[in-house]
């Protein structure tokens, strides 16, 4: 592991972070299968601004050739939606920064308290929106499994969630 990438992975590991594992592309499960789960599983479906229904999006099978050119996935492991979310951002823009200017990260989005698109508004940070791992064709569960990290579907809303970003590397 290169001295970069293990920068990355200590400024990841903030409050809330439980884990943050490097890996390469070819350690990520692709399925475009997820695509079902989020037409009919997701109550967002054709609001969010990240939604793989928006006019331009581009399709799971699309997004797959485009990211295993990246070198090193950062998996990031959370309880907290908007903590991965922040914690991927905070590295695509310090990996940017250093020069890996193709660097990108993957998140569902929990900018906004209340997402616009929900209300058929316009996204209040385009910027930072950026798409679910399921949304672009990732299997999460079967790739998190393979890294033998937590996660199982919830039987109660109680349980505690687990959630996964991802910043793609070059």
């Amino acid at each position: 592991m290169t001295s970069k990438i293990q920068k990355y992975i200590d400024r990841a590991m903030r409050p809330g972070v439980q884990h943050v594992v490097a890996v390469e592309p070819d350690d990520i499960v692709f399925d475009g299968r997820t695509l079902l789960k989020c037409m009919f599983g997701c109550n967002s479906w054709e609001k969010g601004p990240t939604c793989p229904s928006k006019q331009g999006f581009l399709k799971p099978w699309e997004w797959e050739p485009l990211l295993r050119k990246y070198k090193t996935v950062l998996i990031i492991h959370t309880h907290d939606k908007k903590t991965a979310q922040d914690a991927a951002f905070s590295i695509e823009r310090e990996a940017f920064l250093d020069g890996d200017v193709l660097a990108f990260s993957m998140s569902d989005c929990a900018i906004c308290n209340e997402c616009a698109g929900k209300k058929n508004k316009e996204c209040k940070d385009k910027t930072r929106a950026r798409p679910a791992l399921h949304s672009v064709g990732i299997d999460v569960f079967a790739t998190v499994s393979k890294l033998k990290l937590p996660l199982k579907p919830l039987r109660d809303e109680h349980e505690q969630q687990n959630w996964y970003s991802a910043v793609w590397l070059n």
